[in-house]
């Protein structure tokens, strides 16, 4: 039975610098797993190596076999890396039709995906003049083609209007669910928060976060309470925190914040020594300040001013 897909050891190299350093990693069926990093991380090598399209150390297997001992590679794997690979001269349904060849499904197969992926009106023109959303469309539909038990897809809304995104984002939930495997890059992290539930993060070639969505975001900074009073009623309210050992941030005139404490612990404290609260109020990270936290300093550039010397 199909259970997942397993990165054991990834490891690649162009010269001296270390592309992908020992990365490895579990996509779990029945969910969307997201796969995310800074520009230059080592996200597409990393799904290249997996594919074997790329040579590198360690290994990847699928259901426990490598892609060279699995009987029929697209039944297998479903993989979009590039939203304009396909021959020139080729028309979309010409090009559904080679891949269906390959995996031996039939042509009603490949009208179903031109519909569903809303390609029927330009299924007779040739992929080299489509826009970059359309073209994502068309690789998405060879990747589902022969309905794989899993999905490995490299920035797949690139390109794609707010619609087709949601659309998407509902696909491949669905795809999952069905008992799939999902792998999917991206940086559009309030898309993928919505869309992942396990999150793999690398930085410079290393993994530095893998878990579900729950947790990643959970072990921010920026969760916090934020209880708000009358100004003249802060310093009490302070103090009460203070000698319960709890550690107070002020904010603006009225308000402070308090992390590690759950909502109910500060409304009490509050109740205790007086203080009538205007607000309470429980914080939660995002997934872009959770992975902004988790990636600080790894990325391929630094902030700096115009002008300034480096």
């Amino acid at each position: 039975m199909w259970r997942v897909i397993a990165v054991n050891g990834l490891t690649k190299s162009f010269r001296k610098v270390r592309a992908v350093d020992d990365v490895s990693f579990v996509v779990p069926d029945g969910v969307v797993t997201g796969f995310l990093g800074p520009n230059g991380a080592g996200k597409s090598t990393t799904m290249r190596l997996m594919l074997g399209l790329d040579h590198g150390g360690g290994a990847t297997t699928f259901d426990g076999r490598r892609m060279t001992e699995v009987e029929s590679v697209t039944r297998t794997v479903g993989a979009h890396l590039d939203a304009k690979y396909f021959h020139p001269k080729r028309t979309a349904r010409a090009h559904l039709r080679m891949l269906a060849t390959e995996a031996r499904v039939p042509d009603s197969r490949v009208d179903e995906v031109l519909e569903v992926f809303g390609l029927t009106s330009v299924a007779g023109k040739r992929p080299k003049g489509f826009s970059l959303g359309m073209g994502q469309r068309l690789g998405l539909a060879g990747a589902v083609l022969a309905e794989p038990r899993a999905l490995m897809l490299d920035e797949p809304a690139n390109g794609l209007d707010p619609q087709s995104i949601h659309w998407l984002r509902d696909f491949l939930k669905d795809y999952a669910q069905r008992g799939n495997a999902v792998l999917v890059s991206s940086h559009l992290l309030s898309e993928m928060q919505l869309m992942a539930d396990h999150v793999v993060v690398i930085a410079k070639g290393a993994l530095v976060a893998d878990g579900t969505m729950a947790e990643l975001v959970a072990s921010s900074t920026r969760n916090d309470v934020l209880v708000r009073t009358r100004p003249e009623d802060r310093q009490a309210l302070v103090a009460g925190l203070a000698a319960q050992g709890v550690e107070v941030t002020v904010e603006g005139s009225d308000a402070v914040s308090v992390a590690g404490v759950a909502p109910e612990a500060v409304g009490l404290v509050a109740f205790a020594v007086g203080v009538p609260v205007l607000e309470l109020m429980a914080r939660r990270a995002t997934l872009e300040e959770a992975f902004l936290e988790l990636t600080e300093g790894k990325e391929q550039f630094r902030t700096r001013p115009v002008g300034d010397a480096a």
